[in-house]
């Protein structure tokens, strides 16, 4: 009786240890106690701390629930010391980020800025988890955070699929999926997007089962309906693969309405097979390898075929395995899956073309030219997305060929055109001269300027800090993070930066025509970001207030702003620095203007 009056409260009323083990359990697991809660109350007894332990799992799982799925059910697990891991990757993943914007103001950050990411001592799914947090923080707040979190996340992922690639070209050829291989060369130009083996697989397979709902009602006893588990089906009969190519036109091109992007064929989501899965269009390859890989899993074995200009399919009609370029079928994917003889591939054309053009190709070379055909897209335009579209597709191509000379000195040329990692640049042509001296003259000229433009970088110094209040600077109206209009081409943007006069040289000048304005260059010029993602330089005269403020969808907005206020961006520290009256004039500003537009 004195023991069970020892349990009870001052009040009378019963001890947390007292309640039953699964309503501690529940309580402790509550949302509202914190991880710090939870370790208090560890600390007060035997039985509190063996509970506790048993609720670190739950707590785990409250705050990052996406990380489970590197555990295993059956794994025993110490979900504290997980706890404690995950939060710590955080600090130093939230540390590493912050210093970003310090290092890398000037200059887009290269790919040695990673190296010390590289080295962090946390669990690399830890580092993307908290990444992802940042970049889901509020929309409007975080922004430099979120520009780096992303450019990080996205320099990992790559590096991730690079050793992925690696691996896949490292196995027998019977062993490389053409699918596979298409969703890696997808992940790597796109690795924010979510994009997985599994998913795209998932949506061939549903295509899959459409072509045989077709077939029962064609031919109920048709060999494809039917396959065991595991089993690699085989279709010996032409007949009966006749059968399967009509079922699989009647349900890619009738019922689901893929076709080939005539109108726009040099769009690079042509390439992508998650993009022609969800726009139902492509261009030959990516369509050939959709209907490649349903046709073998119906049992249909059709052949890629590297024809010039225009990719192919080929079917055997023959001894399986014949050489003879007569003995197939040919099938253009991108027309709709029409079947074509070998004279009708020349009048696909235009033109005649040897047989080996005709040949099967490997897993490697299909790969070899989807990438190619990506990389030709990147040069095609000069601009941020195609300049990042060519480096993907070259380091792309430099996996699977990491010796071609031409490749490794484009590389070089567009990091030194880019301004980016010249030590790298230096690397890269120092490789290209021992593989091919002949190369020496090309070599030497890029050796030479990048050894300059890195002396140059050890030269520069801090950035020129502009006051408003300078005599010089009288004549500025606007200031940095006010969104503005343009009067003459209509578009938004904000104002980034600004100049007392025309700062570009007599060229541009020239080219742009600015001596025609009233005011010519002898007035103030602005750098905006304007909403097409877009980088300009406008004169004073051309600016105008917008009345109606929004944000601007730019890429760079993180590098430049911190938040944006839903009237105008705030700098961020760095910007801040450069312009540090600014801040002042513009609050004046947009309470002056906004105030009356809303009276």
């Amino acid at each position: 009786m004195a023991a069970a009056e020892e349990k009870k409260e001052p009040g009378g009323g019963m001890s947390l240890i007292d309640l039953p083990g699964e309503l501690l359990e529940l309580i402790l697991c509550c949302r509202v106690l914190g991880a710090a809660d939870v370790g208090r109350v560890s600390c007060t007894c035997r039985r509190l701390r063996e509970t506790c332990c048993k609720v670190w799992r739950e707590h785990f799982r409250l705050r990052w629930p996406s990380l489970l799925k590197y555990y295993s059910q059956t794994d025993s697990v110490n979900w504290l010391k997980e706890y404690k891991a995950r939060h710590s990757a955080g600090l130093e993943t939230q540390r590493t980020i912050a210093s970003f914007s310090k290092r890398f103001f000037s200059e887009h950050v290269p790919c040695d800025g990673f190296s010390d990411i590289e080295i962090l001592e946390c669990p690399g799914h830890f580092f993307e988890d908290e990444l992802m947090s940042i970049l889901n923080m509020e929309g409007r707040k975080w922004l430099t955070w979120k520009y780096y979190a992303k450019k990080i996340l996205y320099f990992l992922r790559q590096q991730n699929i690079l050793k992925k690639l690696k691996a896949y070209l490292e196995r027998p050829a019977d062993q490389q999926s053409f699918l596979e291989g298409a969703v890696l060369i997808d992940q790597y130009c796109n690795p924010l997007s979510d994009i997985s083996l599994t998913s795209v697989q998932a949506q061939v397979d549903d295509i899959t089962d459409k072509v045989r709902k077709v077939l029962r009602t064609k031919n109920p006893r048709h060999p494809s309906l039917a396959p065991e588990a595991g089993e690699v089906l085989i279709v010996p009969e032409v007949e009966f693969q006749r059968q399967v190519l009509d079922g699989m036109n009647c349900v890619l091109y009738e019922q689901l309405k893929y076709k080939g992007n005539e109108m726009d064929y040099y769009n690079c989501l042509n390439s992508y097979i998650h993009q022609v899965l969800i726009r139902r269009t492509g261009i030959p390859i990516s369509l050939s390898v959709l209907y490649l890989t349903i046709a073998r899993q119906l049992g249909v074995r059709l052949e890629p075929v590297n024809f010039p200009s225009h990719f192919l399919l080929r079917w055997c009609q023959g001894t399986e395995g014949s050489t003879d370029i007569f003995d197939y079928i040919y099938i253009d994917a991108f027309g709709k899956g029409k079947q074509l003889t070998v004279k009708e591939c020349e009048y696909l054309i235009g033109h005649h073309v040897t047989e080996e053009f005709y040949g099967m190709v490997t897993s490697k070379e299909v790969l070899q030219r989807m990438v190619g055909n990506l990389l030709n897209l990147g040069k095609r335009e000069s601009t941020d997305p195609s300049y990042q579209l060519l480096r993907d597709s070259l380091d792309l191509y430099l996996t699977m060929f990491p010796d071609n000379v031409q490749h490794l000195i484009h590389q070089a040329r567009l990091y030194f055109h880019l301004g980016i990692w010249p030590e790298k640049v230096l690397d890269i042509l120092q490789h290209v001269q021992v593989l091919d001296p002949s190369q020496h003259g090309a070599v030497g000229y890029l050796v030479q300027h990048t050894l300059e433009h890195i002396e140059r970088r050890k030269e520069e110094v801090e950035p020129e800090v502009k006051h408003r209040s300078d005599e010089k600077h009288k004549d500025i109206c606007f200031s940095i993070g006010l969104i503005m209009k343009h009067k003459r081409y209509g578009f938004s943007c904000v104002i980034y930066g600004w100049d007392p006069t025309c700062m570009m040289g007599q060229e541009w000048i020239r080219n742009m025509n600015v001596r025609s304005l009233p005011h010519g260059p002898h007035q103030p010029f602005y750098n905006v970001l304007v909403e097409d993602g877009s980088c300009r330089y406008a004169a004073q005269e051309n600016l105008e207030y917008n009345l109606e403020p929004h944000e601007i969808p730019h890429p760079d907005i993180g590098r430049y702003f911190s938040e944006f206020t839903g009237t105008h961006y705030l700098a961020n520290a760095e910007l801040e620095i450069r312009y540090p009256e600014d801040l002042e004039f513009m609050c004046a500003t947009v309470q002056k203007i906004y105030k009356t537009v809303k009276e």
